[in-house]
């Protein structure tokens, strides 16, 4: 292309034309693994995942915020566990135990485990002798209808040390290109993807905004403010922001989710807030500034309604307290922006989903 343009200096204008296309070209032809999530009551995203000699399956969250992927083991003595699928170590031909053991705690729960070394299958994606946790107990997963988590994060995020099973599948040259993608459906269960190599393109319109890590090693990017009815209301000077597909909602430092409930008139009731769904239509947009694009999180978004029908905020106070503010952003934001995690870049691209 470049021999036969040159000459008649139609290079330039081409590129002129379609630089902002051409950093998604690498992506284009790349072998795709399109991996199908259910959408669970719009709280949750379960993908399917099978572990060991033979497969034994299972439904997991795969979750930009960690790093680790464990499943519960028949070793695992919480009661919750009792009625669940557990992983059989004595079943699989190619298990192989480590005396190894880590914990770890998420905003839901938290748990302890052991490392094992098995086969790990994603869709046609094949990681043999890959590191992975049993849980052998678990609190706060109770009423969680997953099986165990399956983490996308860094690897400096492991708690358990063990290599994330991204990590090794694009070490052994399995993923073509270092980037995964989620696409996570709005009240239908079905139609959401967790995509790996690459991105198909009819799962969002327009281009790709790309924004830089604040620094490789984690997900989250420098967000440059929260707006309301053209208010300021949060991240007033900058704040950073971890894009998370394990969280459900939008969550951040207790006093200023309480200054979003107080403009929306939310008002709080048990662990949650409600506000009269009648008025859901006439709530503002609030609108999240990355790295000078906005977002915009209508209310019908941001609203949400529980199994009796009434209406509660997506808005929620961070458990975990930090020196700097920042935020979670969770499935409430991603099902409106097609996400795009670029390990190779170290950047997220978002877009409007379809």
């Amino acid at each position: 292309m470049r021999n036969t343009l040159s000459g008649k200096n139609m290079l330039n204008n081409l590129l002129k034309e379609h630089a902002s296309r051409l950093s998604q070209i690498s992506f284009r032809g790349s072998n795709l693994t399109i991996h199908p999530l259910r959408n669970i009551r719009n709280l949750v995203y379960l993908g399917n995942i099978t572990i060991g000699t033979p497969p034994q399956e299972f439904q997991v969250v795969f979750d930009t915020g960690s790093s680790d992927l464990w499943v519960p083991s028949d070793l695992c003595t919480s009661p919750a566990r009792s009625t669940k699928i557990m992983f059989r170590h004595l079943q699989s031909s190619t298990f192989r135990p480590t005396n190894k053991t880590f914990r770890i705690a998420y905003e839901t729960g938290r748990m302890k485990g052991v490392v094992a070394r098995d086969t790990v299958r994603i869709g046609d994606l094949v990681s043999t002798d890959q590191p992975f946790g049993l849980s052998v107990a678990e609190y706060g997963f109770g009423h969680w209808r997953f099986d165990g988590v399956l983490g996308l994060n860094y690897p400096n995020l492991s708690r358990s040390g063990a290599i994330p099973i991204f990590d090794k599948l694009k070490n052994e040259g399995a993923i073509s290109e270092p980037v995964f993608a989620f696409y996570l459906s709005k009240d239908k269960q079905e139609g959401s993807v967790v995509m790996f190599g690459g991105v198909d393109h009819s799962y969002y319109k327009g281009e790709l905004n790309w924004v830089p890590l604040i620094r490789a090693g984690d997900w989250s990017v420098h967000m440059d403010r929260i707006i309301m009815k053209k208010e300021v209301i949060a991240c007033s000077d900058g704040c950073s922001a971890l894009v998370d597909t394990g969280t459900s909602l939008i969550q951040g430092p207790g006093r200023l989710v309480n200054k979003i409930h107080t403009l929306i008139g939310a008002k709080l009731w048990r662990s949650q807030r409600y506000i009269s769904c009648s008025v859901v239509n006439t709530l503002p947009s609030i609108i999240f500034t990355i790295n000078g694009i906005n977002y915009p999180v209508p209310a019908q978004a941001y609203i949400l309604k529980d199994s009796r029908g009434y209406c509660y905020s997506a808005f929620k106070e961070k458990r975990v307290r930090g020196s700097t503010e920042s935020w979670l952003l969770g499935d409430i934001f991603l099902r409106l922006y097609f996400s795009v995690f670029d390990r190779g870049n170290d950047r997220i691209g978002l877009a409007p989903s379809v």
